[in-house]
């Protein structure tokens, strides 16, 4: 597989667009918040559904704001996010971040959350992020770690299913624990100023549980990452059938809790 060529290990199945619908600045890009003021010009790459993209777009404004993605079909339901909160400002292109189509200089902020772990080359997506982004811009990026995934009680079976995404993730040619490497990423693409964090999401009420349980309950066989697993010989019907299961026996613990750290980086141009 090469570098450029990455597929989205999750599709845009309703159990995936069910999480992405959920993402807010607050809760998906609070280490960029205070970097932001009207007025700036904004680049939100792998935008999905549009929340994020939102919600940046209002604290920027009336800054002009461009939202990209690999895929048509999520980008229509972004542009209905735009409409729906009256933000006449976001304009959308389909773009692959390996080689975005826009000229040098062009962003005063580059943005992708939960994107690099996705594609097959993070390194080159950087360099291409940075070199829209203007001289004292920013580059900011985020993503989760499986890897560093953590939950209780300990479902035996939730252990497999985390090495089950891994080994489908990279199949792939993706990298699953993206988070620990964004700053590494950071500087092999040519950054110096780099500011690398850590943030978590934590699912423990019985909403949020059955919530996350759920989607990833439904993800496991009916999106997708369910019909990668099974043509790549990593699981079969029946064994995702279980880890399905599993997510939803965990959900149903009234003591049940599940840590996302993220890795965060803004970098300045």
């Amino acid at each position: 597989m090469s570098k450029e060529t990455a597929v989205y290990t999750h599709g845009h199945h309703e159990s995936v667009l069910r999480s992405h619908r959920w993402r807010t600045a607050a809760n998906s890009a609070a280490y960029l918040i205070g970097e932001l003021h009207p007025g700036l010009d904004l680049l939100d790459v792998g935008c999905g559904p549009g929340t994020i993209t939102a919600d940046l777009a209002e604290l920027v404004a009336p800054g002009r704001v461009t939202a990209v993605d690999a895929a048509e079909d999520v980008l229509a339901q972004a542009r209905g996010t735009a409409v729906e909160r009256g933000l006449d400002h976001v304009r959308f292109a389909v773009a692959d971040v390996h080689a975005l189509d826009f000229p040098d200089d062009s962003f005063d902020v580059v943005h992708a959350h939960q994107v690099l772990q996705h594609v097959g080359d993070p390194v080159q997506a950087l360099r291409e992020m940075r070199r829209v982004c203007r001289p004292g811009g920013i580059v900011a990026a985020r993503d989760s770690d499986y890897g560093a995934f953590t939950w209780f009680p300990e479902v035996p079976a939730l252990d497999g299913w985390q090495s089950l995404y891994q080994r489908v993730a990279r199949a792939n040619g993706g990298e699953p624990d993206a988070g620990r490497r964004l700053l590494s990423w950071a500087r092999a693409a040519g950054f110096s100023d780099i500011t690398a964090t850590a943030a978590t999401w934590c699912f423990a009420t019985p909403e949020e549980r059955s919530w996350w349980s759920g989607l990833w309950a439904d993800r496991t066989t009916a999106s997708v990452y369910a019909t990668l697993a099974v043509d790549g010989g990593h699981a079969t019907v029946e064994q995702l059938a279980a880890v399905s299961d599993a997510w939803r026996e965990w959900g149903g613990e009234d003591d049940a809790w599940f840590m996302v750290p993220h890795g965060e980086v803004i970098c300045r141009a």
